[in-house]
This record gives C-alpha cells, structure tokens and sequence, in this order.
C-alpha cells in the first residue's frame, strides 16, 4: 500500500505545480487519468509478458 500511496504523492505534487491548481479538487480528473494510464500500461507489459512466456504473439492494441 506504501507504494501506492508514494506513487499518488509524487502524480500530486507535479499536477500541483501546474498554474491553476490551487487544491486537489482542481487535479482530482487528471490524477485518475495518470493512475488509469500506468495501470493500463502495466496491464500490456503482463500481457506480453505473457505471450512471451507461453510464445505466442499478440494483436497490437
């Protein structure tokens, strides 16, 4: 869970140094969209990961 709560640290304090966030609230949208995109990003590593190991190939997505 620390690595969890680590990684939504720093997604934080960068969307926070953008001009206009003044408070969360104002990044909640684009920190779920970081998260969403790392998970989705992990997802196709294991899928290939996957394929590798069973030597198949995979359709891109």
């Amino acid at each position: 869970m620390a690595n969890f709560e680590q990684t939504f640290k720093n997604i934080d304090d960068l969307l926070y140094k953008d001009s206009g966030a003044d408070s969360e609230i104002d990044y909640i949208e684009q920190t779920s969209w970081v998260l969403f995109l790392r998970y989705l990003d992990s997802f196709d590593k294991n899928r290939e990961d996957e394929a590798i190991l069973e030597e198949k190939t995979i359709p891109p997505s």
